[in-house]
């Protein structure tokens, strides 16, 4: 299946993941400002199958989604060494893709990452709202539901969802993503190969209710190299209510992966 993507510029290979329901420019969003600053990388984020503009076929689960990533890999990058981010459910296939192929993948980082796949098995914290700039919500309609994860509600924040997750949310496949969530589990689980021994990055919000950051932490043990974050005033919009330290993690990590 030929997934519909966005590429930018030149050098090591950059597969970006976004994550469950919206599209790929939940992540060209917030990553494009860092890497448009550093020569030498070329970014490729696809629409996963069912989500933007890629079909999703006869596709029922997700390792049909993790069939279609490897075919994208394959045309797109070969055999070359690559990097890989992914956030939310984009966490939890960067996991298995990282699983698969672990001497072709010069580093990962997650953001928000799915750490417990199924929502009443996670821990959670409650949704909290800690910062609201005065007359940004008599601005939202009543058909966004930019209010239901928000933790920051500032007029920078609405303007970033608007911008990188309602469109993907408005356009998604929603008969598709019902039949695959029957099937969300990937057959072969993420960590049951061999500890990844490379560089990795484990970014979570302190306050974010929908896959949390406890849960996270239990992978550490099979990420010897990773920088486990928990950032406070971040929801599950981490990259949008705390750009600037997803900059300052983002570009350590990579700094790291050079370096190997």
């Amino acid at each position: 299946m030929a997934l519909h993507f966005v590429s930018h510029g030149e050098g090591v290979p950059v597969l970006a993941l976004h994550g469950w329901t919206p599209d790929h420019r939940l992540m060209t969003g917030c990553l494009e400002p860092i890497f448009e600053q550093l020569p030498g990388y070329r970014r490729l984020y696809p629409d996963l199958p069912g989500m933007g503009q890629s079909p999703a076929g006869d596709i029922d689960s997700s390792d049909g989604i993790m069939a279609a990533l490897r075919e994208f890999v394959a045309e797109q990058i070969g055999d070359e060494p690559f990097l890989l981010i992914g956030e939310s459910y984009g966490g939890y296939l960067a996991r298995g893709l990282v699983a698969e192929r672990p001497g072709q993948i010069l580093g990962v980082a997650m953001i928000c990452p799915t750490g417990v796949l199924w929502h009443k098995d996670r821990r959670l914290p409650e949704h909290v709202v800690l910062r609201t700039e005065p007359g940004v919500l008599e601005t939202v309609g009543a058909d966004e539901d930019y209010t239901e994860l928000a933790v920051v509600q500032s007029a920078e924040t609405l303007a970033a969802y608007r911008s990188d997750v309602a469109p993907g949310l408005a356009v998604a496949d929603e008969e598709a993503l019902e039949r695959i969530q029957k099937n969300w589990a990937l057959t072969t689980a993420p960590e049951s190969g061999p500890p990844y021994q490379r560089p990795a990055l484990i970014l979570c919000g302190r306050q974010d209710a929908v896959t949390g950051y406890e849960d996270q932490y239990d992978l550490l043990p099979h990420y010897p190299r990773a920088t486990y974050a928990v950032v406070d005033v971040a929801g599950h919009n981490l990259q949008i209510e705390q750009p600037a330290l997803l900059e300052a993690f983002v570009r350590e990590w990579l700094q790291r992966a050079a370096t190997e």
